[in-house]
């Protein structure tokens, strides 16, 4: 009895088979084993361990108090007390200051100037000021914050003072300070730890970066052999784009679920980090986002004709891939060249649905504008990949064929 053989049951079977052929390959590469599960497991618990303490607490400052009053003592007990900073030492001049700070014995300099009490004696302002190591931006934090509180607390203190002075008892001259009632929440990132800022973005970068180096390892290495994924039997005759291009996707899919799922929740529970969005809706956003990023991978990674061409696109492209995304710069603030390159990769969208919905706590409803942007680039990425597919395909067989034809003529052994 013939069997019939549909289109659709062909379809499935040569879907099938380059799905199989390419967990094959995966799983077969040790350079790709490595991108795929070392790093894209192991990069996201090294940036927690390196950056597991988010905040300086206590950071030594050296003060340099020209000033010999009451209110500027009571500033600097105040200084003292806080979370952020801790008087190291008083020093009698700046030169002083400045070679503790090049001795790194402390990360701050504090200094208040000779006219600081009695200006505020006369009911003027006072001036203070701060110098900061820049080696890292947690110092210029902290001494900041803590600056500014003292002196906001200050000035609510000395407004007390100059009310009680005028004849308002303690509640009218509260209410005279401070009007309005504010009541301070932070509720995503309360002690301003740079482990939850950072890491929050720098786990889906992981997934895109590892995901296209990995993959795009595996198109050159079969470049280098004269070997294309992008060969396609003659009877498909130019029409099997779509299920190359889905077979390998659906490989990478199985592999990056696994891997996407420990990366944004398994990591953030082992490290404490914040999750107030549901199990199910992080799997949501992942499937969107590791979809995007498989097209995205296939539709660039035809670019890459060596293996080792990946290392060097790793060096230079993560660092602007993380700063596209606006964690570290406010989004409207981003040039408008930056922010429409920034529309080219998934990380751009995928990192601040992340931070919207696992940081702070937003729902899918939320982060549907960046959930949208997904969609699109995965249709698009998905078309060019085909279009990819199909003009590789060509120019394989016409590079394939001649050489097939002089072997037979005896020209080439």
């Amino acid at each position: 009895m013939k069997e019939t053989k549909t289109y659709a049951g062909l379809w499935l079977r040569d879907w099938f088979g380059i799905f199989i052929h390419e967990l094959k390959l995966i799983f077969s590469d040790p350079g790709a084993m490595v991108i795929f599960f070392v790093g894209g497991l192991l990069y996201p618990v090294l940036y927690n361990l390196v950056y597991a303490n988010g905040t300086v607490d206590e950071m030594p400052v050296a003060v340099v108090r020209l000033s010999d009053g009451s209110y500027s003592r009571r500033y600097l007990e105040k200084f003292d007390a806080t979370r952020e900073c801790s008087i190291y030492c008083e020093c009698v001049s700046m030169a002083e200051a400045e070679q503790l700070l090049r001795e790194r014995k402390v990360h701050g300099i504090l200094y208040i100037p000779r006219d600081f009490d009695s200006c505020l004696e006369r009911m003027e302002q006072g001036h203070i000021s701060t110098y900061a190591d820049m080696s890292s931006f947690l110092y210029y934090k902290d001494l900041r914050i803590a600056s500014s509180l003292v002196m906001l607390d200050e000035m609510h203190s000395i407004q007390l003072e100059n009310y009680a002075a005028a004849g308002f008892d303690g509640q009218s001259a509260y209410e005279l300070v401070q009007p309005v009632l504010s009541d301070e929440s932070i509720p995503y990132n309360k002690p301003f730890s740079y482990t939850i800022f950072f890491i929050s973005a720098a786990l889906m970068l992981v997934i895109q970066q590892t995901m296209f180096y990995g993959s795009s390892m595996l198109a050159g290495t079969l470049r280098e052999r004269n070997h294309s994924f992008a060969s396609l039997p003659d009877r498909l005759q130019g029409l099997g784009m779509g299920r190359v291009v889905l077979g390998r996707g659906a490989a990478y899919l199985a592999v990056y679920l696994v891997v996407g799922t420990i990366v944004a929740l398994l990591v953030p529970w082992m490290f404490r980090l914040p999750q107030h969005a549901a199990w199910w809706e992080v799997e949501v956003l992942l499937l969107f986002y590791v979809v995007a990023c498989i097209f995205f991978s296939f539709t660039w990674g035809t670019l890459i004709t060596r293996r080792e061409t990946v290392f060097v696109l790793f060096l230079s492209v993560s660092p602007i891939c993380l700063f596209l995304t606006g964690f570290s710069w406010p989004q409207t603030s981003i040039p408008a060249f930056w922010q429409a390159f920034s529309y080219l990769f998934p990380s751009t969208f995928g990192c601040r649905a992340f931070i919207n919905l696992n940081t702070a706590g937003g729902t899918l409803q939320t982060i549907a504008p960046e959930i949208r942007a997904l969609t699109l680039q995965t249709v698009i990425y998905y078309f060019l990949a085909c279009a990819a597919v199909f003009v590789e395909n060509r120019l394989h067989k016409k590079q394939t064929v001649p050489a097939k034809v002089q072997g037979r003529d005896g020209v080439l052994s």
